[in-house]
Formats: C-alpha cells, sequence, structure tokens
C-alpha cells in the first residue's frame, strides 16, 4: 500500500485531542521521510532466476512497499519460458537462450520507464536474472540503468571446464561468462553495482560438483564467484542461494543501496489485502510462464489448526486467455486452501501462510503425480520458495516429522514430499522456521495433490 494520505480525512476522524494545525505537521513530519523515497528514489524491476517466476519477489515488493516505496514503482517480469537451454546455442523447446532472455528484459525495461516516465531505473536480479541484467548492460548499455543489484548470479559460473556443460550459459568458458567477465573490470560504467554472497553456502559457487551431480569433480569456482570486479560486494553469511535474494537480510542491503537509509524488516499489514495472478503449468517437464486459460480456481478460507474449510468457498474463478485469476479480496491474517484444476493435471490444493499485503503475482502452477506417488493414500509437499532446507539451520516438519528426501550439506532443495498411507481426511501439519499452518491429506487415488507452501 503506497503511502497516500489526506489530512482532512485524517484530522476528521482521530480521536486525539490536539489542534488540527498541531496534528498536520505531526503528520507531515512522520511522513516526511516517506515522501523522500517517493520523490528520489527510481523505478525497481525485479528479474527472476532459472525455472521461477515474478512470485517469489512479492515478500520483498511487501518490504519495499512497508519503507515507502511506491507499489507503482515497483515492477516485475515473467519470462515466458524461465529455464536456461543445456547448451545456450542450441535450440530447446520450451527453454530459453540468453539471448531470448535479453529481448524480453529489454522490451521490459522500456515498458518499465514508459509508465514511470522516468530516464532510468534499477535492476534487481536473482541468480540467472543477474546474469541477464550483465548481459543486457553490456549488449544494449547503461544510460537506462542507475543501479544493478545481483544477488547469488552465478557471475563466474557454476563450474570452468571444458569438457563438462560445455555449451551452457553457466560455464565459466562458455561464449556469455567469457564475454561478460572478459575485461579488468567486469562492471559498465555508468552503473552502480551491488552483489550478495554467502559464506559458503550457495550451492552453485562450491569448490566441489556435487550439487550439480558431478560429485568429486572440481568447479575451479570458489565460494566468492559471485562477486564481481567494480562492483560493492557484500558477504551474508549462511544463506542459501535462495535467501540471497529472498531474505530480510537481503532486502536490507538492497534497500540501503538504493536509499542510503536503514530500513524497517517487518512487513506491515494492509488492512483489505487484494490478490492477483496468473495461472501457469509445465511443458517438455520444465515449468513455463505461459498463462492457462480454462484453469477453474476456488479459494476457501481455512482453520489454521485443523486445515478444514470455514463456510464455502470465498471466491471462484475460470481463468482466460490471460491466465489471470483474480481479483480476490482477502484477510491480512486468514489461512486460505487454493483449489486449482487445470486440464491434464491433478487438483491441486496449495495451503498458503496468510497474505499481509496485496499483490498482483500470486501466481499458481498445478502440481504433478509422479510414478513414485502412485502406491501412496496422499502426497503432501512442503514448499519454501524464497530459501532451501538446511538441517540444523532450520526448522521443517511435516506431520511431525523431517520429510525425507532434503540431504545434507548445504541447503539445496527448497521442496520436501511426504507421502502418506491411505487413510479419511485428516489434519497435517506444516513447519518451516517460524511459520506453521495446516493442511489436509486429500487422496491421490482420486487426483488429488497437497501443496503445503510458506511466505518466509
Amino acid at each position: 500500500m503506497s503511502m497516500r494520505y489526506d489530512i482532512d480525512t485524517v484530522l476528521a476522524g482521530n480521536q486525539l485531542k490536539m489542534p488540527r494545525i498541531a496534528l498536520a505537521i505531526l503528520i507531515f513530519v512522520v511522513l516526511l521521510p516517506f515522501q523522500a523515497v517517493r520523490a528520489q528514489q527510481p523505478p525497481v524491476l525485479f528479474v527472476h532466476g532459472n525455472g521461477d517466476c515474478a512470485a517469489l519477489w512479492m515478500t520483498m515488493l511487501w518490504r519495499f512497499e512497508s519503507n515507502g516505496y511506491p507499489r507503482a514503482r515497483l515492477h516485475t517480469i515473467d519470462f515466458r519460458n524461465p529455464t536456461a537451454r543445456s547448451d545456450d546455442g542450441k535450440p530447446q523447446p520450451f527453454r530459453s537462450s540468453a539471448a531470448d532472455q535479453l529481448a524480453e528484459l529489454t522490451a521490459r525495461i522500456d515498458e518499465v520507464l514508459k509508465v514511470n516516465r522516468a530516464s532510468k531505473l534499477a535492476l534487481v536480479g536473482a541468480a540467472r536474472g543477474g546474469l541477464a541484467i550483465r548481459n543486457y548492460l553490456q549488449s544494449v548499455g547503461p544510460a537506462k540503468v542507475s543501479h544493478a543489484i545481483l544477488a547469488a548470479a552465478p557471475n563466474h559460473g557454476v563450474i570452468a571446464s571444458t569438457t563438462t556443460l560445455v555449451g551452457s550459459e553457466y560455464n565459466a568458458n562458455g561464449p556469455l561468462l567469457r564475454r561478460l567477465n572478459g575485461s579488468a573490470s567486469e562492471t559498465v560504467p555508468g552503473v552502480r553495482y551491488l552483489t550478495l554472497r554467502s559464506d559458503s553456502n550457495d550451492k552453485f559457487a562450491q569448490p566441489d560438483g556435487r550439487y550439480l551431480g558431478l560429485p568429486g569433480i572440481p568447479t575451479n569456482v570458489g565460494f566468492d564467484g559471485p562477486a564481481l570486479a567494480g562492483a560493492t560486494n557484500v558477504v551474508l553469511p549462511r544463506l542459501d542461494h535462495r535467501e540471497l535474494a529472498f531474505h530480510p537480510q537481503a532486502f536490507r542491503e538492497m534497500y540501503r543501496f538504493l536509499t542510503g537509509k536503514e530500513p524497517r524488516l517487518e512487513i506491515v499489514p494492509m488492512r483489505r489485502p487484494v490478490l492477483d495472478g496468473v495461472v501457469s503449468g509445465f511443458a517438455d517437464g520444465v515449468p513455463t510462464n505461459s498463462p492457462v486459460g480454462k484453469a477453474e480456481l476456488e479459494i476457501f478460507e481455512v482453520s489454521p489448526a485443523t486445515g478444514e474449510r470455514m463456510g464455502q468457498a470465498r471466491y471462484r474463478r475460470t481463468t482466460g486467455p490471460d491466465g489471470r485469476w483474480g481479483p480476490f479480496h482477502a484477510s491480512p491474517n486468514a489461512y486460505y486452501e487454493f483449489v486449482l484444476a487445470v486440464p491434464g493435471y491433478p487438483v491441486t490444493h496449495i495451503y498458503r501462510s496468510p497474505f499481509p499485503r496485496s499483490s498482483a503475482v500470486v501466481h499458481l502452477r498445478p502440481g504433478r503425480i509422479t510414478e513414485a506417488d502412485q502406491g501412496a493414500g496422499s502426497v503432501v509437499i512442503l514448499s519454501r520458495p524464497r530459501g532451501y532446507f538446511g538441517h540444523g539451520r532450520d526448522i521443517f516438519l511435516l506431520d511431525g516429522i523431517v520429510p525425507p528426501g532434503v540431504p545434507p550439506g548445504v541447503p539445496s532443495v527448497n521442496t520436501a514430499t511426504l507421502r502418506l498411507p491411505p487413510g479419511p481426511l485428516r489434519p497435517v501439519r506444516a513447519v518451516v522456521n517460524e511459520e506453521r499452518l495446516t493442511v489436509r491429506n486429500w487422496p491421490v487415488a482420486t487426483g488429488h495433490v497437497v501443496i503445503a507452501e510458506v511466505n518466509d
């Protein structure tokens, strides 16, 4: 919610026993920092990473808004095919090349500048999104960009090899990264750069290829792989690859870099959030951000203790060709079950933590039932989109146990699946650090899959 106030409205409704002029001065003083943010700071375009979508920026947008950054100056992009090609130079269905992303990003930058009537913007990229930003700055130029913030971007590759992942845009010896890193300064003059990296907890900045499926193979890439010569390089200890873009501490560094001010980290709730987003799906086994029409959505408010529905559906919608499913007027404290029925997919029950603020990027994608799921009574997927699960660092439980399949060591997966035996509908408790929600064990046999998704 942007910080817009009508002084006369506030004065008319206030209960304070003080002169109108004194209260007006007080309100002016309180709002002055927010007005300064509005007047001085550039529009911001957030660029997601490989296989992802704009929805991952939701909490980051909320934090910027909570510090007075106008919502109208905060923008996102959804790359149509967000997953990189195995070989950047060879066409691959439903995957994108660096050139594809450059074209989409260029068009989106021009749109954002036009709608804001601005000459420059700030770019914030997560992982592969950082490479897209660097490619834009080198290929198109810096004239339209004031700041470039690169969070966990594999700026020196995930591997430097002449024999492995040879054509990948993530290979430091490949054409893209050789070009981007080919000069003494790895930044473009005229743009302020910030990089965020972990001390040793980023799965894609590791000396061993274990997290690339190449255990024991040296990557020739160090923990400092995301750092750039010529940038302000910040280390955020213990944060994982995703947290480097979406964690509150990452927000703090981004906000300070853009504004020079220390932000509040908590999200300020709105009285009546309005939610919207796009339904998308998969193609050839990889996620796309192409909109899906004729998807049926129902939203139920549920009990946080039992996951049971509290009355009839609060909202129903069948998507049109644009895939948009909203707007839905929510309560900032309510827990919701999104029931998504998309042709060709199982009915997906997505249980969500509360939405304290409005968002237009509550994107939805149906789940899938794998061969391993066939014998289960129900399948519950614990999803942490903005971070990985780290043994000994995070609390993550489903139905009172640590779900199987989360490997030890550097945090490297953000979903965990629990397959439950057949039985009647019952509560299944999900816990991720400070967040708690309860889902129901909808049966696989009748084509249902359950996702418990947290905001953190």
